[in-house]
């Protein structure tokens, strides 16, 4: 019962990240809400248990504790998606963040059931001690099987079930177990409910975030991944709550109208031809695919973490459409520390609008970064941003010059914006005779970068690996901004097909 009420509680954890992440997504903020109410929930069982053991020490009353709560979380899986859509209806995820939305759909979806699987270890104990003079011995042995069945139900839903079975099937097949082993206290009668909720595994799972022009959604070992078409036939991917594009293909053209066309003016800017490019971040492919069309002579390595969201790139965005491509599947931060490559250009674009890997904005990774630049060459990073608020990427502008010489900055879009560091400096002239060289596809981009680049200045101390809040300063750029009437949409550049 211990064993399997602790794989219960930490499967039931860890689908509940799963099952959150499509509308509040999984940064730091949203995991501590998890974490944070799991704990309260089972310090609430804890104290309870103690309580009803005390009691009533009676076998099956601890059984049919735990298949309410094997009942709960079958359901879950079911009630989630209105739970969940009335949570970002009542409390906008970005009007008032992700932390409120996130605390109050945890709090409805998993407090019953987690509260009452935290009854099983102390009532357990109690059931079990014969004894007083081994209780130390009872509890010792008892915690220890409800840890190591939390370790299993951990791994094996986020390694196993969840990428093979997906959230729903995860969660009944956990309810399932639960259900036996309360059988197991009830009687045998009980044992049939066990098939019955094993039979809920065939149920199809469905759309798991339903989408107008739905062409492919999938729970990867990451994330969830979603690619829709539009109504103008373009298609683009989302990834966990969807509050950026993190890929974007029109049929017929290269160019997309937002940030990633920025990404086309760099190679100019570069003082000597670019043959050899890294982009952190490749997602769907939409900055390579670019490239291959205008920049067909220089070789791509795309770092991605996801293999998931490059096959589906490949299917449905046009990822293998540029031989140059290499699709390295990895994280950008190891990749970079381990690699002996060397770069003419290095893109970052990781930075999962609205939020950014931390790891991926600090002075150590610069510094590797640069390192791993041929000379004269350019880190070039894609940075959100809302009207009037420079406080992100003043943080990462600072960062950046404690790593490189000189960095300039370009803002061509409300909420995104081009950072650029050279390893040697260069005039704003230079700077600007240099971009001149961009191909015509993109010369009404030329205009605009001239007249708007500006050098960055240090106005604070850098992000570090050991303390680089860029979570805290994203949260108070966005209710900042909305507080003053602002919304958040779509940029379009003047590349708009």
């Amino acid at each position: 019962m211990v064993f399997t009420g602790g794989a219960g509680t930490l499967a039931t954890e860890i689908a509940a990240s799963r099952l959150l992440a499509p509308y509040f997504g999984s940064s730091t903020i949203v995991w501590a809400n998890i974490i944070g109410l799991i704990l309260v929930y089972l310090s609430v069982g804890y104290w309870l248990g103690g309580k009803l053991a005390d009691r009533r020490p009676e076998p099956r009353l601890l059984g049919a504790i735990v298949l309410v709560a094997a009942l709960f979380i079958a359901a879950t899986p079911f009630v989630a998606r209105p739970v969940l859509d009335l949570a970002l209806e009542g409390l906008d995820a970005v009007d008032v963040g992700a932390v409120v939305g996130s605390f109050f759909a945890a709090l409805g979806l998993f407090a019953v059931p987690v509260t009452l699987l935290g009854v099983v270890s102390p009532f357990a104990i109690r059931l079990a001690i014969q004894d007083v003079g081994e209780a130390g011995t009872v509890a010792g042995r008892l915690y220890a099987l409800s840890t190591v069945g939390s370790i299993l139900g951990t791994f094996l839903s986020a390694i196993v079930t969840i990428p093979l079975l997906g959230t729903q099937r995860t969660m009944l097949g956990s309810a399932a177990l639960l259900v036996l082993a309360a059988a197991l206290l009830l009687g045998g009668r009980w044992q049939l409910l066990t098939l019955v909720v094993a039979g809920l595994l065939f149920i199809p799972a469905g759309a798991i975030k339903a989408t107008p022009g739905l062409l492919h959604e999938s729970e990867s070992r990451y994330q969830y991944v979603q690619i829709a078409e539009r109504s103008d036939g373009s298609r683009v991917l989302r990834l966990n709550e969807g509050v950026a594009i993190h890929s974007l293909w029109r049929p017929g053209t290269v160019l997309t109208g937002g940030v990633w066309d920025m990404f086309l003016l760099v190679p100019p800017l570069v003082e000597r031809p670019v043959q050899r490019m890294l982009v952190i971040g490749n997602a769907g492919g939409t900055v390579a695919r670019a490239y291959g069309e205008l920049y067909p002579d220089v070789r791509i390595d795309g770092v991605e973490i996801d293999p998931e969201v490059t096959e589906a790139g490949r299917e449905f965005l046009g990822l293998g459409e540029n031989p140059n491509l290499r699709v390295i599947e990895a994280d950008g931060r190891p990749y970079l520390e381990l690699t002996d490559e060397r770069y003419d250009v290095i893109l970052v674009d990781a930075y999962h609008q609205p939020y950014i890997p931390f790891y991926l904005a600090t002075k150590e990774f610069f510094g590797r970064a640069r390192e791993r630049l041929t000379p004269g060459g350019v880190v070039a990073l894609n940075v959100a941003g809302v009207p009037g608020d420079d406080r992100l990427s003043e943080a990462i502008g600072s960062t950046l010059l404690a790593a490189f010489p000189q960095a300039w900055r370009w803002r061509p879009l409300r909420f995104n914006e081009l950072v650029l560091a050279f390893d040697r400096p260069v005039s704003r002239v230079e700077l600007g005779e240099r971009a001149a060289d961009a191909p015509a596809d993109v010369a009404a981009l030329v205009s605009l970068f001239r007249q708007d680049v500006e050098s960055v200045d240090s106005v604070g101390e850098p992000l570090t690996d050991d303390r680089a809040p860029v979570e805290w300063l994203t949260d108070r750029m966005i209710i900042d901004y909305v507080a003053r009437g602002g919304e958040l949409d779509e940029d379009l550049l003047p590349t708009a097909p």
